[in-house]
């Protein structure tokens, strides 16, 4: 059975394997990014290798919260379902820039939870009526626990996990499965020059477990698998003894 699938973040190396994981041939699929070159060799190496029926392309900015209804009615029309979102957008920002600059703070909550939340809302309703669907978020391990290092990123995964999570209850009557995939240290741009190059996964191996997933998953997910226990870990530290640790 073909199925409308639907990615955001397209470009990045995450969403790129995932989505040559799950397409099929026969499928409907929108790919979306900011990078419109990107996004057209993308959707040809997608034709070639997958056979879908149909790869659209759109121009998406989460940060343009005034067309995102129009953005997904577009596509659902098109499209002519949505069975599967995959959402992969974000960026993680500079953390001491965002300290003292309201526009690089506004930029962190923003592509990370407040632009992908307003998003899911219409996403949400399609997929209510129609009784199916699947939402599948890339978040982070960061959103488990404020860290020095990095807490206004991990504040804005930290609100994404939570509106997933009321999501999830929302829907769970209707046939709709939402999962959020917190992801430790990826190999990808976003984290270039970072320490913890010994707990990286690839993103090719990732991409693989996302789609992997998918199959009868709903809930929380830990990508690699060993960041659940790296978590209950830090988040069992008592208050005390986490100021003091350099996090």
């Amino acid at each position: 059975m073909s199925r409308c699938i639907v990615v955001l973040g397209a470009s990045s190396m995450i969403c790129r394997q995932a989505t040559l994981e799950m397409v099929r041939p026969g499928d409907r699929v929108c790919l979306a990014a900011r990078n419109a070159s990107e996004l057209s060799r993308i959707a040809s190496d997608l034709q070639i290798r997958r056979k879908p029926e149909l790869v659209i392309t759109r121009l998406f900015d989460t940060n343009d919260f005034g067309d995102h209804q129009r953005f997904i009615e577009e596509i659902h029309q098109t499209l002519g379902a949505l069975d599967i979102i995959l959402v992969g957008t974000g960026v993680l920002g500079d953390q001491i820039a965002a300290r003292s600059s309201i526009p690089a703070i506004r930029e962190i909550l923003n592509s990370n939870f407040v632009g992908i939340a307003t998003l899911l809302s219409s996403v949400a309703n399609i997929m209510e009526s129609q009784r199916s669907g699947i939402i599948a978020v890339l978040s982070s391990v960061a959103g488990d626990r404020g860290r020095q290092s990095n807490y206004i990123y991990g504040s804005a995964k930290s609100g994404m996990t939570a509106y997933l999570s009321g999501l999830r209850n929302r829907l769970s009557d209707s046939g709709v499965r939402v999962l959020t995939i917190k992801l430790g240290f990826v190999d990808t741009r976003m984290i270039a020059g970072m320490g913890g190059a010994f707990l990286r996964a690839s993103p090719y191996y990732i991409g693989r477990r996302i789609v992997a997933k998918l199959d009868g998953e709903s809930g929380n997910v830990y990508l690699p698998w060993f960041w659940r226990y790296i978590m209950l870990v830090i988040v069992h530290i008592p208050e005390g003894i986490f100021r003091r640790l350099k996090l």
